[in-house]
């Protein structure tokens, strides 16, 4: 099949960059804008959403703090993780976030953690905040991915179909491997399919928490079968890093759903008149 069927991407995978003293050279990619962007757009939904429920915005600013630093810790130790093999050798380079590299799972699960000790510090109400911020940060998931898709970073495997992508960018990671899955465009239908789910949930599934949880279950469920047209590195049985990450997800999700719907049903008929 010709190439000109395919989606080509031929956009240069970095903005700009700039060489600092000590830092070394700093490059500003669409990857790295769009991580901002996706940050800027759960804070956004986050503060609306909380404004509704009468929580003071400034709670908010600080479960983001909070959050963005797991979330980059998290980030950084899975990508470091997956790609152990040259960290090993340059351990140097594992603090030097500036350079790029990171794991969208492992923020996910950091910035989790992260939220979640500010929220039990301060005892704010733990899973109505997380349920009202549950399908912001399926928004911010989205935007993000938008410059994973213009780096062409994440390599998939060969397709030759009309939806395949191509990447042309001599600079891209992904240049000169042909066609291959869209990878990252099928992990945004799914942020999206989550999101609608989420949404619409909230308010409407007892006790709090539930809506989160059911964002766990469904993107874990999701991400560990689009992994699979991924190549990244395998761990056992030909599974990758994020299938474990993926499953870790899930499975939290349901051993959540299903204990808190048990509790809930419990109380309901404790509560009904004999």
């Amino acid at each position: 099949m010709a190439s000109f069927l395919f989606i080509t991407i031929g956009m240069d995978p970095n903005i700009s960059g700039i060489t600092v003293p000590i830092l070394g050279q700093l490059i500003f990619s669409w990857h790295g804008l769009f991580t901002a962007l996706g940050i800027t757009c759960v804070l956004i939904w986050a503060i609306r959403r909380a404004k509704k429920e009468g929580y003071n915005e400034d709670i908010i600013y600080g479960i983001a703090i909070s959050a963005i630093v797991g979330g980059l810790i998290g980030a950084r130790i899975v990508h470091v993780i997956d790609f152990w093999g040259y960290y090993s050798s340059h351990p140097e380079a594992i603090l030097r976030l500036w350079a790029g590299g990171i794991g969208l799972m492992g923020g996910i699960i950091g910035a989790t953690l992260g939220g979640s000790l500010y929220i039990w510090r301060h005892r704010y109400p733990f899973g109505k905040i997380l349920d009202i911020t549950t399908p912001g940060i399926l928004i911010g998931q989205f935007v993000g991915r938008i410059g994973d898709i213009i780096n062409g970073e994440h390599i998939a495997n060969f397709l030759n179909q009309p939806w395949a992508m191509q990447y042309t960018h001599l600079d891209s990671p992904a240049y000169g491997r042909g066609p291959m899955h869209p990878a990252i465009a099928y992990e945004m239908i799914l942020d999206v399919i989550v999101f609608l789910i989420t949404y619409k949930l909230i308010g409407k599934i007892k006790p709090n928490g539930m809506v989160f949880a059911t964002y766990l279950a469904l993107y874990g469920l999701g991400r560990f079968f689009i992994q699979f047209t991924r190549i990244d590195s395998t761990w056992v049985a030909g599974l990758q890093e994020a299938h474990f990450l993926a499953l870790g997800m899930l499975i939290t999700g349901i051993i959540l759903l299903a204990t808190k719907a048990n509790l809930t049903s419990k109380i309901e008929t404790e509560d009904q008149p004999s």
